[in-house]
């Protein structure tokens, strides 16, 4: 039979066709079905694009809740260089193509940048890298301005989340604070040294991404949660610190000084309520500001403290049963030691027959060297080792230092007589409020704090370790020392300038000449007032220091010492006292 070949090329046509076609069903099954979940797998993941979950970081509020720093949401600004073309615009009436030059401009009218700037950062990311996916065109701005660029509909313009923070007061507090960077990590003060409760821990989620590079709608899966950080609440209280730093800079600028310091240090506690710097810093605009004013002078700048050191080498005295508040002794102008070693007062004068009392009340270094003498060296290192100097605080602040204190095998006999008031050693500003509250607390030294506790986002608080604290003199020479320093303010010559009506307050001044370093005293000085208030029940020390002043050097500090005083017994409405102070004998 003769074979048609018309019929036969049909056949090998649909032979051939369902070959094919069973061939591509055998394929779309293997696709499908069998190798369908890595498939789809390999597809996601390929799409997914993770992007991390910020966590918010803790707020810091002062002792009564008011907050002083806080989180604020920002976000980064960033771009598809690779994508950054034509885009069309829909419009009421049409639609409208917007080239990337026309973008450039829309965008840096809400930035604040030129059009260029935008166009070079897209250009120089595509030199680099022809397929460029990513490059930021501005970091950390506000929502309002997020909100703006986010209604051009700019398909290739992106938004992240970026930390930012606050700080409502603006420099009120600002040196202990510190502040944190661009990337919200902390840089310096309690941001820094108080990290731990503040940061929270990130989180992460995935996205999946079309081929345009636009977030597919609804595709966002959290895989990891965010934590937020703790809220840390200080001992400080902002409204006296505000006060203070506001009569520390008029004084400052007044005297033309070069800086200056107030502290206000509960006395039973050990807790500052004010540590105030000026110059400061705002964490709002840190650049606003030098770098050496940005941290804070009270920890990290140490100075030979001068005569506020005189009550405590009388405190020493008094403890060790060596001297009474009328011990006599004359001192004149100028004295040279048998071992050569050399002390004169600040101005000349005669020989002045002064008792201990005396001797704190006129600031007398001759009076006070022949007096310390009673007591070895060692014992003298070993009260000024109690009274916290030599070492860092418990506050640990950042840069925090230790002040200088040389081992008294190692004292000269000139430091051997200059330790005695104040000078061959370097303090800080909150080692000489802690000594002082010593003296106010019943000889009991207390470490100074600065926070108050930690509140972690699942509402466990943590506080730090309370110190029962040293007793470094027995109450009762304590006591006496702060008679003594009462005396100075009835009797001395501040009376009229440092003195409250109806209050009583102790006080010692500080006028120290500095080292240029190499054991050469200049004329500049360091001027301090340490003080107490109430006097007959200390509940608040009030430390000042104002360095290098011009003029009437002596003058510079009080001051501040009456204004901040007064705004204590304001803010904590101390009650008038009912006693009077002690008369104690000045000479014989």
């Amino acid at each position: 039979m003769k074979r048609n070949p018309i019929r036969f090329r049909a056949f090998l046509v649909m032979l051939f066709v369902v070959i094919f076609v069973g061939l591509f069903v055998i394929k779309l099954v293997d696709i499908q079905v069998i190798r369908a979940s890595a498939y789809n797998e390999e597809s996601v993941g390929k799409r997914s694009i993770p992007s991390t979950v910020l966590a918010k970081r803790g707020t810091i509020t002062d002792a009564k809740g008011t907050v002083m720093a806080e989180s604020v949401l920002r976000y980064n600004i960033t771009v598809s260089p690779k994508n950054a073309k034509d885009f069309l615009r829909q419009t009421d009436r049409s639609e409208v193509t917007i080239t990337p030059q026309q973008a450039a401009i829309e965008i840096g009218t809400i930035t604040g940048q030129k059009p260029e700037e935008i166009l070079k950062i897209i250009a120089d990311a595509l030199a680099q890298n022809p397929k460029s996916d990513f490059a930021y065109i501005k970091k950390a701005v506000d929502v309002d301005t997020f909100r703006a660029l986010y209604a051009l509909e700019i398909p290739w313009l992106f938004f992240e989340q970026a930390p930012g923070r606050t700080y409502p007061a603006g420099a009120v507090g600002g040196n202990l604070l510190g502040y944190v960077g661009q990337d919200g990590q902390p840089q310096a003060g309690l941001e820094l040294a108080q990290n731990d409760c503040l940061a929270g821990t990130n989180g992460e989620e995935v996205y999946q991404r079309g081929a345009d590079g636009i977030r597919i709608p609804g595709s966002t899966v959290t895989s990891v949660a965010a934590e937020n950080g703790g809220s840390l609440k200080l001992t400080i209280n902002s409204d006296l610190q505000w006060y203070s730093q506001q009569v520390l800079a008029k004084r400052v600028t007044e005297t033309n000084a070069q800086w200056g310091i107030v502290i206000v240090q509960e006395v039973k506690t050990g807790k500052l309520l004010t540590v105030a710097d000026y110059p400061t810093v705002d964490p709002n605009n840190v650049n606003g500001s030098d770098e050496s004013a940005r941290g804070s002078r009270a920890f990290t700048s140490p100075y030979e403290p001068g005569s506020t050191i005189k009550a405590l080498t009388a405190a020493g005295l008094i403890n060790s049963g060596a001297a009474d508040p009328s011990t006599q002794v004359i001192a004149p102008y100028a004295l040279t030691f048998p071992n050569g070693a050399k002390v004169n007062d600040a101005v000349p004068h005669g020989s002045w027959p002064l008792t201990l009392t005396g001797v704190l009340q006129e600031s007398s270094n001759t009076g006070i060297t022949q007096l310390g003498q009673a007591l070895d060296a060692k014992t003298r290192y070993d009260y000024l080792r109690a009274f916290g100097f030599g070492e860092t605080s418990a506050v640990n602040f950042p840069g925090e230092s230790g002040g200088i204190l040389h081992p008294y095998e190692e004292w000269d006999n000139q430091t051997t007589y200059n330790t005695m008031f104040g000078q061959g050693l370097a303090t800080t500003a909150v080692q000489v409020a802690g000594a002082y509250q010593t003296l106010g607390n019943g000889g009991v030294h207390l470490p100074a704090s600065l926070v108050e506790e930690c509140v972690k986002a699942n509402g466990t608080v943590v506080k730090p370790e309370q110190s029962k604290g040293t007793q470094v003199v027995s109450p009762e020479a304590a006591r006496t020392t702060v008679d003594m320093l009462e005396n100075v303010v009835t009797q001395g010559a501040l009376t009229s300038v440092v003195q409250i009506p109806g209050y009583r307050s102790a006080l010692k001044t500080g006028t120290a000449q500095q080292s240029d370093g190499s054991g050469k005293y200049g004329e500049k000085y360091i001027v301090s007032n340490a003080g107490l208030i109430p006097a007959d029940d200390p509940q608040y020390v009030v430390y000042v220091v104002i360095a290098y002043p011009d003029g009437n050097t002596f003058m510079a500090s009080p001051p501040v010492f009456r204004d901040v005083m007064a705004q204590v017994i304001k803010e904590y409405r101390i009650q008038p006292s009912t006693s009077a102070s002690p008369a104690l004998a000045v000479r014989f």
